[in-house]
C-alpha cells in the first residue's frame, strides 16, 4: 500500500517525505546555535543597518521578528503589504514610527501578478494564526495548508516591479532585504539580483519556492558572489567583499 501510494504521489509530481525528517529539522533549528533572531540582533546591534525593505510585511505583527527591531533602531524601512487589510493593520502597528514607509503592492516580475489568494475574512477565526499570513498567486498553496476551497477568495492588487519599488523610493543603498513572498520569493530575488547592483545582506524563505526555480536562484547568488547558508526555515546571504559580515555571521 505505501509503495502504492509512493508511486501515485510520484505521477502527480508530489514525493512523500518522513515525518521524523521534517520534525528533526525543526528540532535542529528550535535549539541552533544560530536563529534568524541572532543573527539580526547583531546586525542591528553593531549598526549594520540603516535602510531596509520588507517584502511580505503582513501585519505588521503576526509572527513578524523584524518588527522589534525596526522600532528598536529606528532604521529607514520600506515595508512592502499587498493585501489591503493586512496594509492597515500593519500601518496601525507602526504608527509613529516616522522612519517607517508602507507600499500597498505586490512585487510583481513582468506584471504578471494582478491578485492574490487570501482565506475569506469572515473565514479566518477557523484557522491558526499562521494562515492569515499565507496569501498566495498561488491557490494550491493556501490549499496543502489545509485551507477549505470553498474559504478561498481572490483579492485584486496593485503591482510593482523591484525597479520601479526603487525608483520610486530612491534606494540607492540597502542594508538588509528580508522576502517572505509564499513561494514567490524565488522569482523576485533572480530579478532583484539580475537588474541593480546593490548588495544588502538578503534573508528569504525557501520552503516554497518551485525547485526549478530555487536551483537558479542559487546558482545567480553564486555567480554574484554571495555566501549563503540555511537557518531555520529562511536563507541568509551576504556579499563576499563584506568583512564586517563575513566576521559576524
Amino acid at each position: 500500500m505505501i509503495k502504492l501510494l509512493k508511486k501515485i504521489c510520484g505521477l502527480l509530481g508530489f514525493k512523500l517525505i518522513d515525518k521524523n525528517l521534517i520534525k528533526n529539522d525543526r528540532l535542529i533549528s528550535k535549539f541552533s546555535y544560530h536563529t534568524l533572531n541572532s543573527v539580526l540582533s547583531k546586525i542591528f546591534a553593531n549598526n549594520l543597518v540603516s535602510f531596509v525593505v520588507q517584502i511580505g510585511a503582513n501585519d505588521g505583527e503576526r509572527f513578524d521578528i523584524l518588527n522589534k527591531f525596526l522600532k528598536k533602531y529606528s532604521p529607514k524601512a520600506i515595508l512592502v503589504e499587498p493585501i489591503i487589510k493586512n496594509y492597515e493593520d500593519l500601518k496601525v502597528n507602526y504608527r509613529g514610527q516616522n522612519n517607517i514607509f508602507f507600499e500597498n503592492s505586490a512585487i510583481s516580475v513582468n506584471n504578471e501578478i494582478n491578485f492574490l489568494f487570501k482565506v475569506e475574512e469572515s473565514k479566518l477565526e477557523l484557522y491558526d494564526e499562521h494562515i492569515k499570513g499565507i496569501s498566495s498567486f498561488d491557490k494550491s498553496h493556501l490549499l496543502k495548508h489545509g485551507v477549505s476551497r470553498s474559504h478561498i477568495k481572490k483579492e485584486i492588487v496593485n503591482s510593482i516591479s523591484f525597479e520601479e519599488l526603487i525608483r520610486k523610493y530612491s534606494i540607492n543603498k540597502l542594508d538588509l532585504l528580508m522576502v517572505d513572498a509564499e513561494g514567490y520569493d524565488g522569482k523576485i530575488l533572480i530579478d532583484f539580483l539580475s537588474k541593480n547592483s546593490l548588495r544588502p545582506l538578503i534573508v528569504f524563505e525557501y520552503l516554497h519556492i518551485k525547485n526549478n526555480v530555487f536551483e537558479e536562484l542559487t546558482k545567480i547568488l553564486f555567480s554574484k558572489n554571495f555566501y549563503f547558508y540555511k537557518i531555520e526555515e529562511n536563507i541568509i546571504c551576504f556579499p563576499k567583499e563584506n568583512e564586517v559580515l563575513k566576521n559576524l555571521l
